[in-house]
């Protein structure tokens, strides 16, 4: 009977949500389709309802319908011009729109972009996404249309007054798209030593991968494995070795670890885990091993490209 009680309890809570209440339940369990039809259904009888329509922007933002998605940030910024996430939504959804046009129209978009980023930042003095899209936009923008490492750097100032850890970030992101490797790497590392967050640890670890300093960066996803204790930084630092055929040994070690404890929450699919350790058992003239570890990795994706070309390599050994 108590079971029967509480089921009937939390039947008529569910029943009992509003339309914007399923629809937000209903995008943070990433049933984005069925949020849109709510949410489309209810803004049409409810045509100002802030909080909707925004629900409704996001849905379609999550299925990447980046026309609907700028239609209904649009409307928010329109209905409420001070809020400073209407206009930071609308910027970021025309900038995500950028991407996939031709380069013409994109450059067309480039100052409206712009000016929602700038006044989302103008309307919310520790509006911290903001700042990090117009660090990115300004550094990634050729001069000819307004790019600047200057005004980058101005915004990854501001940033690190509001967040030191965001700051070192950003500063790290802008010298290294603007290939001063150094720079980035001090500025990752402070990031590492005031945040120690994964996403820290990944930046640096990348940064060194990218200048081909693999045993830095070996050496970066072991601290950040000390720290954090992450099955998922055995497959990357398994990679880095079988990348730069380096301490495959340990390569070999963490890659069995991965496979032992994988689960899906992982996020790198088992697949690669057989792949790289077919590269480590490759680098070590160990043929046999590398075939059988390609081949697990094949029964897992039969179309599985680099998998199907490292065992065309394997087997001329």
């Amino acid at each position: 009977m108590r079971y029967l009680i509480l089921l009937l309890f939390f039947s008529n809570v569910l029943l009992g949500q509003s339309p914007k209440e399923k629809a937000a339940q209903c995008i943070t369990e990433k049933a984005y389709i069925k949020a849109e039809k709510l949410m489309l259904d209810y803004v049409k009888n409810h045509q100002t309802d802030k909080e909707a329509i925004e629900l409704l922007g996001d849905s379609y933002g999550y299925q990447k319908k980046w026309d609907n998605a700028i239609e209904q940030y649009r409307k928010l910024k329109d209905i409420d011009d001070s809020n400073a996430n209407y206009h930071y939504k609308y910027g970021g959804a025309l900038g995500m729109k950028a991407q996939q046009v031709s380069t013409l129209k994109a450059l067309t978009l480039i100052g409206d972009i712009k000016e929602a980023f700038l006044k989302a930042a103008a309307l919310d003095a520790k509006h911290i996404d903001a700042r990090w899209a117009l660090v990115e936009l300004y550094i990634s923008l050729p001069g000819i249309v307004g790019g600047s490492t200057k005004k980058s750097l101005k915004y990854a100032n501001e940033l690190e007054k509001l967040s030191k850890v965001d700051g070192y970030l950003a500063k790290g992101y802008v010298y290294e798209y603007d290939n001063q490797p150094k720079l980035a790497e001090k500025y990752y590392k402070l990031a590492v030593k005031v945040g120690g967050s994964l996403n820290c640890y990944e930046k640096l670890s990348n940064l060194y991968e990218a200048y081909n300093e693999p045993d830095k960066a070996i050496a970066t996803i072991e601290a950040s494995q000390d720290k954090h204790n992450r099955n998922a930084l055995h497959y990357q630092l398994g990679k880095v070795s079988a990348d730069y055929n380096i301490q495959l040994d340990k390569g070999e070690q963490c890659l069995l670890q991965y496979i032992k404890h994988y689960t899906a929450a992982d996020g790198v699919p088992l697949e690669w885990a057989y792949y790289r350790l077919a590269q480590i058992y490759k680098h070590k003239n160990n043929t046999k091993k590398a075939l059988n570890f390609i081949d697990k990795a094949l029964s897992l994706r039969a179309d599985f490209k680099q998998a199907l070309k490292e065992k065309r390599v394997i087997s001329t050994k």
